[in-house]
């Protein structure tokens, strides 16, 4: 293998790995998170079956803690540094082998997979296949989500949650929904079809939350409003809420939250985040970074180049949650001649029982991006399932996903083209079916419509209402302290 490591405009790292044996094709290997590195996991894997495979670190290096703070680091994060990488790497790999590259294609999951979307919608031409996995396709909204709720935490500790809330709710949450498909296995094939009611979990009296059986009232209260729908300063919805059963993740922001409301939005890095405005700072970031978004639905000239796009998703992600990416495929659908005409060109699939990008109940392992590979099986591997439907026009209906645990097999799930789902009958092993309920997210004629069932689930489950509902400010300033 030959190892080519460069620079692009004194800033762009990147590394490209070429195999002695090559099979035509050229892979780029997103990165998640802040970025900073490179994806040698995804590298590896692939380049042992003839990839020349191609990866950045995104404009910075992971140990510059406040690249944000530069305007072309931040665009090359955006959207930048893939592009310029993808056209520096082709050229390399074309003069090395002497004869052009046949097809190409990239794999990211998360900040990986917002790659791959942001290449589909700004550079068309740069790949014929994409794999996005999680990609957040609105991330200052999801961001605004997750800074709120640790914040909310921080000014409220005696309502902050604990490890054993949330595994209380999940376990609880995922019992009452089992069993949607048929079969009883600990995996939620659909949390949109179920409605769980949070009042089961409240402690009686007597009870105080410490043995994990309950959550005191105070924390009920906080874990009803992380879960309901986000609102702006005037009590608006600004997203859909989670799916029952998805936990998020205890603790102060991250540091790459931080960084994008310090350092990104209001340049300084001691900015106190105590003044955080959940809508002055989303309008911020939107104007300081709008390249972030990965939303756009306009992909006339990728459908025109032959491109294919495969999207995935854990339904129990607790970062980029799955409502986001339905409605980014349901607002694709729309805008391109519906569901049946936009499926010639991008298939979503929702990983059940999945967490983000990989882990959880569910089977996980589908050759999407920091996951075990299944080389040359376009039935078990998305990759290659993407690759099929490139290079020989077949569009793939499932793909078979497989769990490991200590490095054995366990158990296999099909998993389904949205909006399909996983049906079982008494003693049968599945079939891909057409869900109504997935069908009416799909159907729906603005945002709200994909969320309305969940608000009417929330609001009919007493888990949203003045008390509760929309955010903390009244108790915070029954406390005398208050914050936007």
């Amino acid at each position: 293998m030959c190892r080519v490591e460069g620079t692009i405009e004194g800033n762009i790292g990147f590394e490209l790995w070429l195999p002695q044996q090559w099979n035509g094709r050229y892979l780029g290997a997103g990165v998640g998170g802040d970025a900073g590195v490179f994806n040698y996991l995804d590298m590896s894997l692939r380049v042992g079956e003839g990839f020349a495979v191609a990866s950045t670190d995104s404009g910075h290096k992971a140990s510059d803690a406040h690249w944000m703070l530069d305007g072309k680091a931040r665009q090359d994060y955006e959207h930048r540094a893939v592009h310029l990488t993808t056209v520096a790497a082709r050229r390399l790999t074309e003069r090395f082998y002497g004869q052009p590259i046949r097809h190409a294609y990239f794999t990211g999951c998360s900040g990986g997979g917002r790659q791959a979307l942001k290449s589909m919608q700004n550079y068309p031409k740069d790949f014929d296949g994409i794999l996005a996995g999680a990609p957040g396709p609105n991330m200052p909204l999801q961001s605004v989500r997750m800074m709120w709720f640790a914040l909310q935490q921080k000014w409220n500790p005696k309502a902050a949650l604990t490890e054993a809330d949330w595994d209380l709710y999940s376990t609880r949450a995922i019992a009452a929904c089992d069993g949607i498909d048929g079969r009883r296995d600990g995996i939620v094939e659909n949390p949109a079809a179920c409605t769980f009611d949070t009042a089961e979990l409240a402690c009686s009296e007597g009870q105080d939350g410490s043995s994990g059986a309950c959550i005191p009232a105070e924390r009920l209260d906080m874990l009803r409003s992380i879960i309901a729908p986000l609102t702006n300063a005037d009590n608006e919805p600004m997203d859909g809420g989670l799916f029952p059963g998805v936990r998020t993740r205890p603790g102060p922001p991250s540091p790459l939250l931080r960084a994008m409301w310090a350092d990104a939005a209001h340049g300084d890095p001691q900015w106190d985040e105590d003044k955080f405005d959940r809508t002055a700072d989303l309008a911020l970031i939107n104007r300081v970074m709008p390249e972030l978004r990965a939303d756009r639905t306009s992909i006339d000239a990728f459908r025109r180049a032959g491109g294919k796009a495969i999207i995935y998703q854990g339904w129990e992600d607790p970062s980029t949650n799955a409502g986001p990416t339905i409605d980014y495929y349901r607002r694709l659908a729309a805008e391109n001649g519906g569901l049946d005409a936009v499926s010639q060109t991008a298939r979503l699939f929702i990983v059940p029982g999945m967490y983000h990008c990989a882990r959880g109940p569910g089977a996980d392992n589908f050759g999407g991006s920091g996951q075990m590979a299944f080389p040359g099986d376009p039935e078990r591997d998305m990759l290659w399932a993407l690759i099929r439907w490139v290079e020989e026009g077949k569009a793939p209906a499932s793909v078979l996903a497989t769990k490991i645990e200590q490095n054995e097999q366990t158990f296999t799930r099909t998993l389904c083209a949205f909006p399909h789902s996983l049906s079982f009958d008494e003693g049968g092993d599945g079939r891909c079916e057409s869900d109504p309920v997935l069908e009416k997210m799909m159907l729906g004629r603005g945002r709200a419509e994909v969320d309305c069932p969940r608000l009417q689930e929330l609001r009919s489950a007493n888990q949203i209402g003045s008390a509760v509902a929309q955010d903390w400010s009244p108790k915070l300033a029954v406390s005398g302290r208050q914050h936007p």
